[in-house]
């Protein structure tokens, strides 16, 4: 289940909120009980992929690039 994070407006309190995707744009109440809050945006970071090169820079060493 994909969690969300969302920040309060009244105490500035930042949590999360475990939900469905169905749910993502439901709104969520703060831990203090505060209804003004706001969906943070969230990166997520995938590394070691599979299938992905290990070494070889942006191409895989390819195009023949430094990196």
């Amino acid at each position: 289940m994909p969690t969300y994070a969302y920040r309060c407006r009244e105490c500035t309190e930042t949590f999360e909120v475990n939900r469905p995707m169905s749910e993502s744009a439901a709104p969520a109440t703060c831990p203090e009980g505060h209804a003004d809050t706001v969906k943070l945006l969230t990166t997520v970071a995938l590394t070691g992929a599979a299938g992905a090169p290990a070494t070889g820079g942006c191409c895989g060493g390819a195009c023949g690039c430094a990196n």
